[in-house]
């Protein structure tokens, strides 16, 4: 396919890598010479490092068939996290450095977990946009805090700290975005 044609959520090999597309910016050329260039941010499925690359409107790219499978988070122990697919009751275990990103979200029953799966294989998961996570532990919240006051850091259930408006307190729960790690809102 042309490069035109890539979204977000694509799978593309890139130089023998297989590739999860997560961003995509389309650049247009001021003058009518210019090609459009379409610059790409994803990680690599199999080591999870981060990919940039640029593509021209017209230059052609590999897609990878894939499939995202609904599944379920079953258990984490010393080896890995065991997820189970929704649909066939299969199992898919992931070592703990390949969910490195992702463990700091996973939760007990957190609903919206994909796995990609490239030729039978389990390569990932794709965690879902937002997160709500309890405040486990910060500073004592402060009477008369407003929403544009300072921030201070929280920890939270699953030992993620964020930077947290200063009138949350601890038993609390707020969303968190997955993408950026950063504080959303209050639940």
């Amino acid at each position: 396919m042309k490069a035109s044609e890539i979204k977000k959520g694509s799978v593309l090999e890139v130089d023998g890598a297989v590739v999860y597309i997560t961003d995509l910016q389309v650049q247009t050329a001021s003058s009518r010479s210019g090609n459009t260039l379409y610059k790409v941010r994803g990680r690599n499925v199999v080591n999870r490092q981060k990919f940039q690359g640029s593509f021209k409107g017209d230059e052609q790219v590999q897609t990878v068939d894939f499939e995202r499978r609904a599944v379920q988070f079953l258990f984490q122990d010393s080896d890995g996290c065991t997820f189970m697919d929704r649909d066939t009751y299969e199992q898919y275990g992931f070592d703990l450095e390949a969910l490195e990103a992702e463990l700091p979200y996973l939760t007990e029953g957190l609903e919206g977990i994909y796995a990609l799966v490239v030729d039978a294989v389990a390569v990932g998961i794709e965690l879902p946009a937002t997160v709500v996570l309890e405040v486990i532990d910060c500073a004592p919240a402060m009477k008369g805090a407003s929403a544009s006051a300072r921030n201070k850091p929280a920890t939270l259930s699953t030992g993620l700290v964020v930077q947290v408006p200063e009138y949350l307190a601890s038993g609390e729960s707020i969303k968190v975005n997955t993408l950026s790690g950063e504080f959303m809102s209050r639940v």
